[in-house]
C-alpha cells in the first residue's frame, strides 16, 4: 500500500478520497487554485501545494504542475478522481513517466475507450452489443443522411467525442436531419475540437443502465448495476442501484457484457460500462445495448458502496499498488436499496443556470450520508461545477430507501445561494418515479408540475413572525396592552417583489398573520410557530436575510431598508446582464453595431454548456462592457444599446 498519494482534484471527490486514505493510514496531498485556498479539500488533506489560477486550464489541467507537485511532497501515486485530466492518456503517461503511479485504467485503455465510435467498433468485435447505426469514417452530410434513412427514424445524431449531451441532436424526419446534424457539429467543435459525428436508432423508452466494474488489468468484475435514467438534458439528477424492474436472467447478461467489455481492453481501476436499455416491454436480455465506457469513478459511485458494503476508493488503492482484484464475482454482495440525489446551486426556475454565492448555512439530514466539498461559509464559485453535494440514502427495499431520500432532502437546510432542494424533493415524491416507473423522458415530460412556483404564504408568515420579535416563548400577558391585541407591521422582499404583512397577537402563542386579502393562523408550539396547520419550519436570521427551511424548499427572504428608495432598472432594456455566472466564448458585436431584437450578442458558457445571449429589442450598439474569455458573474454587464427613442 501507498504512504502518501496525491489527490488531483478538488470539491466533494477530493474530500472523499482523502477520508478513505485516512482510514487507511495513506497521508494525503491536496493541490488547490487560487480560487480554492480556504477549501473543504485543502483543510481535511495532510499537506497542500497551490497550482495556480482559478480558471481550470490554469490550475486542475496542468498535468506538469501536479506532477512537480506530487514529486516535491513525496507522494508515490496520483489519484485524478473524475473530470479534469482523469481520462486523459497523455497525463497517464506522464505520470508514469516520471515514477510515480497513476491511480486509475492505463493510457491505452482509456485510449480505446475515448471515442465513441471506436469503442463501439471495439465493443462489438468482443462480442458486446451496440446500438443498430452508423459508425464509420465517412463524415459527408450526404452519406450520414443516407445511414440516417437506412437505420430508419427517429434518429439520434451524437459526437463521437461527446459528452453531457453536447453536439447531440434528435432527428424525427428526413427533411429535419441536415439542419440538426449542422447543429450538433457546431456545438461539438466548441466543445470537443472535434466535429465527428455518429448516428444511432433512437430507443423510444430509453433506459440508462450502467454497470460498475473493476479490473486488475488480468481479470475484471462487475459490482451490479445503477439506474441513471433520471436525467435533465442528458445531465444525471437521481441515481439508483439496483435497477428498478431488473431480473436476474438480464443482471447476468448484462454483467457478463460489461465484464467482457473491461477484459477486452485489459482494464485496471473502477469503470463503467453504460448501457441504454429499451424499458418499453420491461428489461429482457436482448433489449440493451453498449453506449459508453466511462474510465474513471463515476460521481454515482456512493449508490453501488451502499448496496455492497465495498469501497470503491480503497479497491481503486489497492489494485493500484499491486494487488489482486479484493473479492471474487460470487463474493461481491447486493443488499437492499440506494438512491444518490445530486444538490446543486442552481436557479431551476430560470432554466436550471449554474448560482453562485456564499454559503449562510448548510445542514444535511442526521443519519445520512452527504458527499460534499463545501461547508457553511464557504463561497459556491462560478469557476467549477456548482455541485453542493451528493445525498445517499439506503433501506432493505427500494420504497423505504426513497422514503428515506425524501425525508433526508426535506430535513437538508441550505441558505446563501439558489438551488435544486425543492426540485429534487418532488422528484422523490412523484408517483411513477416511485412506481418504478423510470426512464430518460420522465422529468422532461412533467417538468411544469417539478418546477411549478408554490404558495409562499406560511413561510413568508413565518419569516414575518420572525421579524416581528414573536419567535420566542410567550409570556402570560404577551400581546396585550390595555387590553388590546397588539397588532405589527412587517414588510419583506422576495426576489423584485416587497409584501406587507400585518401580525396581531390574539392570546398568549397565539396571532393572525394577515397578508392581503388571506388570514393566516398561528399557534406557537415548543419548536416554533404552526402557520395554518403546518407543522413549524425552522426560521433562520442572517443580517437582513430570513431563510424559512420548510419541506417545500428554502424561501429565503430580504428585510428591505427603509430609506433605500430603489432605482429604474438601469438602461431600461438597454443593457444584456449575464443571466449566470460564466466564461464569455463569444462577443458578436461592437460598439455601432445595429441589432435588432433577438440577435445574437454573447454567448456564455456555465456547466460546459453554451448559452446564446440575444438582443431584447431594436437598437445600436452603445458598448461592449466585455471581452471573450473574460469570466462573469450572474448579473455583469456585458453590452449597452444606446437609449431608445422617445
Amino acid at each position: 500500500m501507498f504512504r502518501k498519494i496525491l489527490i488531483a482534484n478538488r470539491g466533494e471527490i477530493a474530500v472523499r478520497i482523502a477520508a478513505t486514505a485516512r482510514r487507511l493510514g495513506v497521508a494525503t496531498v491536496a493541490v488547490h487554485s487560487d480560487a480554492d485556498a480556504e477549501a473543504l479539500h485543502v483543510a481535511v488533506a495532510d499537506e497542500a501545494v497551490p497550482i495556480g489560477g482559478p480558471q481550470p486550464a490554469d490550475s486542475y489541467l496542468r498535468g506538469e504542475r501536479l506532477i512537480e507537485a506530487a514529486l516535491a511532497t513525496g507522494a508515490e501515486a496520483i489519484h485524478p478522481g473524475y473530470g479534469f485530466l482523469s481520462e486523459n492518456p497523455e497525463f497517464v503517461e506522464a505520470v508514469e513517466a516520471a515514477g510515480l503511479v497513476f491511480i486509475g485504467p492505463s493510457a491505452a485503455a482509456i485510449r480505446a475507450m475515448g471515442l465513441k465510435d471506436a469503442a463501439k467498433a471495439l465493443m462489438a468485435e468482443a462480442g458486446v452489443p451496440v446500438v443498430p447505426g452508423y459508425h464509420g469514417a465517412d463524415q459527408e452530410p450526404e452519406h450520414l443522411a443516407l445511414m440516417a434513412q437506412d437505420i430508419g427514424y427517429p434518429v439520434l445524431i451524437k459526437a463521437v467525442a461527446g459528452g453531457g449531451g453536447k453536439g447531440m441532436r434528435r432527428v424525427e424526419r428526413a427533411e429535419e436531419f441536415a439542419a440538426a446534424l449542422a447543429s450538433a457539429r457546431a456545438e461539438a467543435r466548441t466543445a470537443f475540437g472535434n466535429e465527428a459525428v455518429l448516428i444511432e436508432k433512437w430507443i423510444d423508452c430509453p433506459r440508462h443502465i450502467e454497470l460498475q466494474v473493476f479490473g486488475d488489468g488480468t481479470d475484471a468484475v462487475h459490482l451490479y448495476e445503477r439506474d441513471c435514467s433520471l436525467q435533465r438534458r442528458h445531465q444525471k439528477v437521481i441515481e439508483e442501484a439496483p435497477a428498478p424492474g431488473m431480473t436476474p436472467g438480464m443482471r447476468a447478461a448484462m454483467g457478463e457484457a460489461a465484464v467482457r467489455a473491461a477484459r477486452a481492453i485489459g482494464y485496471r481501476g473502477a469503470g463503467t460500462v453504460e448501457f441504454i436499455v429499451d424499458g418499453s416491454a420491461g428489461l429482457t436480455p436482448d433489449r440493451f445495448w453498449f453506449m459508453e465506457m466511462n474510465t474513471r469513478l463515476q460521481v454515482e459511485h456512493p449508490v453501488t458502496e451502499a448496496v455492497t458494503g465495498i469501497d470503491l476508493v480503497e479497491w481503486q488503492l489497492r489494485v493500484a499498488a499491486g494487488e489482486p482484484l479484493p473479492l471474487a464475482q460470487e463474493a461481491i454482495p447486493l443488499r437492499g436499496h440506494a438512491f444518490e440525489a445530486r444538490l446543486y446551486a442552481e436557479d431551476v426556475p430560470a432554466g436550471f443556470l449554474p448560482a453562485t454565492g456564499r454559503l449562510d448555512h448548510l445542514r444535511f439530514a442526521d443519519g445520512i450520508r452527504a458527499d460534499t466539498g463545501v461547508r457553511t461559509g464557504d463561497r459556491i464559485s462560478p469557476w467549477y461545477d456548482p455541485m453542493i453535494a451528493k445525498i445517499v440514502a439506503h433501506g432493505p427495499s427500494r420504497a423505504s430507501a426513497l422514503n428515506r431520500l425524501a425525508r433526508a432532502l426535506e430535513e437538508t437546510e441550505v441558505a446563501g445561494t439558489v438551488t435544486n432542494l425543492a426540485f429534487l424533493r418532488r422528484l422523490a415524491q412523484h408517483p411513477g418515479f416511485a412506481a418504478g416507473e423510470v426512464d430518460t423522458g420522465l422529468i422532461g415530460r412533467d417538468l411544469a408540475a417539478l418546477t411549478a412556483p408554490v404558495a409562499l404564504a406560511p413561510e413568508l408568515a413565518a419569516a414575518a413572525l420572525l421579524v416581528a420579535e414573536l419567535g420566542e416563548t410567550a409570556a402570560p400577558l404577551q400581546g396585550f396592552s390595555l387590553w388590546t391585541p397588539l397588532r405589527r407591521h412587517v414588510r419583506l422582499r422576495h426576489g423584485a417583489e416587497e409584501i406587507a404583512a400585518a401580525l396581531t397577537v390574539e392570546a398568549p402563542g397565539r396571532a393572525t398573520v394577515e397578508l392581503g386579502e388571506a388570514r393566516l393562523a398561528a399557534r406557537l408550539r415548543p419548536e416554533g410557530w404552526a402557520v395554518a396547520g403546518r407543522p413549524p419550519a425552522r426560521v433562520l436570521r442572517i443580517g437582513t436575510q430570513v431563510h424559512v427551511f420548510a419541506r417545500t424548499g428554502t424561501v429565503s427572504f430580504e428585510i428591505p431598508d427603509p430609506l433605500d428608495r430603489g432605482t429604474e432598472e438601469a438602461g431600461q432594456g438597454g443593457l444584456t446582464l449575464s443571466p449566470m455566472p460564466g466564461l464569455v466564448r463569444e462577443v458578436s458585436v461592437r460598439a455601432g453595431d445595429r441589432v435588432e431584437k433577438g440577435d445574437r450578442l454573447a454567448v456564455i458558457e456555465a456547466m460546459k454548456m453554451e448559452h446564446v445571449l440575444t438582443a431584447a429589442r431594436d437598437g445600436t450598439v452603445a458598448e461592449v462592457l466585455v471581452e471573450a474569455g473574460a469570466q462573469v458573474e450572474a448579473g455583469a454587464a456585458l453590452v449597452r444599446l444606446e437609449e431608445a427613442d422617445g
